[in-house]
C-alpha cells in the first residue's frame, strides 16, 4: 500500500511539475508573441482595402509595438513588391507557385439586376450568355422584351478575374458601357436603368438590398448566393481572397496572419466576406487560374 501510495503521489508530482512546464511554456509564448516589435507592409488593389485596414488597426492595438503599413493601388504589382522583399504580405485572389498561399476568406459574387426586372433565376449558362455576345435580349432568359445592357468590370478589380474564373468565361465579356471599378457606381446604374446587369461583391449587394437601393441578386443554378453555399461551393461564383508571402515569413507576418486567421480576424473578414473554415487546412480552389506574369497589377 505505502508503495502505491508513494507511486500515485509521484504521479500527482509529475503532473503538477508538467502543468508548470506547459503554463510556464505558454505564457513564454504569448509573452514572445506580445513582445514582437517592426513594421511589415501589406500591397494590393482590389476591394480588400476596408476590412484589410481593419485587421491592421486591430492587430496593431493587440501589439503596440508593430506597425501595419498598406499600399493600395490599381498600379501596385502587389506580388513582385513580396517576391523582391518590399513588401512582406501580397492580397490577391490569384496564387503564385513561388510564394507561399493563406486563404483567408471567400468572396461571393453576386450577378444583380435591376429590381423591376422580372428575371430571378439564371443558369450559370445563362450568365455566361449574358456576359458575352450569345444573349442580347431579356426575353431569352423569360424576361422582358428588350435590350441587355452590360455594365462591365474593370479589368484591374480582382472580382473580373474570379467572375470569369468562376464561369470558365475565356471568351471577351461584352460591354454596353464603360468599365467600372466601384460598386457604389455599378449599383447606381443598375437601379437606374430597368436592363441592367452586372456583377458585385455579395456582401456589398446584401448591404444594397437592406439599404433599400432597387436591386435583385440573382439566383445561379437554383442556388440563392449567401454565406452557407458560398463557403461549401455550391454557389459556384465565387473567388479565394488570399494572402501570399515569403516560403518562410519573418515572425511578425507569420504572427499577422495567425491573427487573420484566428476567430477575431474572421469575425472582422465577415463584414466584407466569408470566412473560411478554421478546422480545414488553406487550399486554393481548382477554379483558380494562375496568375498571368505580364499583368500589371500584380
Amino acid at each position: 500500500m505505502a508503495q502505491r501510495t508513494l507511486t500515485i503521489s509521484f504521479r500527482c508530482f509529475a503532473l503538477a511539475v508538467g502543468t508548470l512546464l506547459l503554463s510556464g511554456g505558454l505564457w513564454l509564448l504569448c509573452d514572445a508573441d506580445a513582445a514582437l516589435t517592426g513594421r511589415i507592409l501589406i500591397a494590393g488593389y482590389g476591394p480588400e482595402l476596408p476590412v484589410v485596414q481593419d485587421l491592421a488597426k486591430a492587430y496593431e492595438r493587440l501589439h503596440p509595438g508593430t506597425a501595419i503599413d498598406l499600399e493600395w493601388d490599381s498600379t501596385v504589382r502587389a506580388i513582385h513588391l513580396v517576391k523582391t522583399g518590399a513588401a512582406q504580405i501580397a492580397v490577391t485572389d490569384q496564387p503564385d507557385p513561388a510564394l507561399k498561399t493563406t486563404q483567408i476568406a471567400w468572396d461571393g459574387i453576386a450577378v444583380i439586376v435591376n429590381f423591376a426586372n422580372p428575371v430571378r433565376e439564371v443558369s450559370s449558362a445563362q450568365v455566361r450568355g449574358l456576359f458575352s455576345t450569345q444573349i442580347t435580349n431579356w426575353a431569352e432568359v423569360d424576361g422582358a422584351t428588350a435590350r441587355v445592357e452590360v455594365i462591365p468590370r474593370t479589368s484591374v478589380n480582382n472580382l473580373t478575374a474570379g467572375f470569369q474564373n468562376s464561369l470558365g468565361l475565356t471568351e471577351r465579356m461584352a460591354a454596353s458601357a464603360a468599365s467600372v471599378r466601384s460598386d457604389q457606381i455599378v449599383l447606381s446604374l443598375v437601379s437606374g436603368r430597368d436592363a441592367t446587369v452586372s456583377y458585385i461583391s455579395l456582401a456589398a449587394a446584401l448591404k444594397a438590398q437592406e439599404d433599400g437601393i432597387s436591386i435583385h441578386i440573382l439566383t445561379v443554378d437554383q442556388i440563392d448566393p449567401g454565406e452557407a453555399t458560398v463557403k461549401n461551393g455550391r454557389y459556384r461564383l465565387r473567388r479565394p481572397v488570399l494572402m501570399l508571402t515569403a516560403t518562410q515569413p519573418d515572425p511578425l507576418t507569420e504572427s499577422f496572419l495567425s491573427f487573420v486567421r484566428s476567430v477575431d480576424g474572421q469575425q472582422l473578414l465577415r463584414t466584407m466576406f466569408v470566412p473560411v473554415e478554421m478546422s480545414v487546412p488553406a487550399t486554393v480552389p481548382s477554379n483558380v487560374q494562375q496568375l498571368d506574369p505580364s499583368s500589371p497589377s500584380s
